[in-house]
C-alpha cells in the first residue's frame, strides 16, 4: 500500500488575475475625473459672495429667538421681583440705601436675595438661570 500524495500546487496570484482577464470597469476612470466640468472663475465669485451674505431666513429666525428670549427674561424677571416694576423698585433701594449707610454692620433690606437677582439680571441680560 502506497502513500498519498498530499502534496499542495502553489498558484501565482498574479499569474491567475493575468490569465481572468482585464478588469470590469467600475465607476469612471481617472481621465472622466480629470475632464469633468469645472465652474468658471465668474461662478466661484458668485458662489463665494452668496456664502458670505448667508441666509435671510437664518437671521430672521435669530431676530425671532432674541425676541422671545427678551420676552421670556422680562417675564423671569417679573416673577422674580414679585410683581413689582424695576422703577418702583430702584426707588425703594435708593431709599433703603440711605438707611444701610447709617447702619453698615446690619442689612436692613429684608429682601436682599430679590435685589441682588436683579443686579445680576440687570448686569447679565442674556444669561439664562434655572
Amino acid at each position: 500500500m502506497g502513500k498519498r500524495d498530499n502534496r499542495v500546487s502553489y498558484v501565482n496570484p498574479i499569474a491567475a488575475s493575468r490569465a481572468k482577464g482585464p478588469a470590469p470597469n467600475a465607476g469612471p476612470s481617472i481621465q472622466d475625473y480629470l475632464s469633468r466640468p469645472r465652474p468658471t472663475w465668474e461662478e466661484v465669485k458668485e458662489i463665494i459672495e452668496r456664502k458670505k451674505k448667508g441666509s435671510r431666513a437664518l437671521a430672521d429666525f435669530e431676530d425671532q429667538m432674541n425676541e422671545n428670549w427678551k420676552k421670556e427674561l422680562a417675564k423671569n424677571r417679573e416673577k422674580l421681583l414679585g410683581g413689582k416694576s424695576v422703577k418702583k423698585r430702584r426707588k425703594k433701594k435708593r431709599s433703603s440705601s440711605k438707611k444701610a449707610s447709617e447702619d453698615s454692620t446690619v442689612e436692613s433690606e429684608p429682601d436682599s436675595k430679590v435685589t441682588l437677582m436683579w443686579r445680576v439680571f440687570h448686569l447679565f441680560p442674556y444669561i439664562h438661570f434655572n
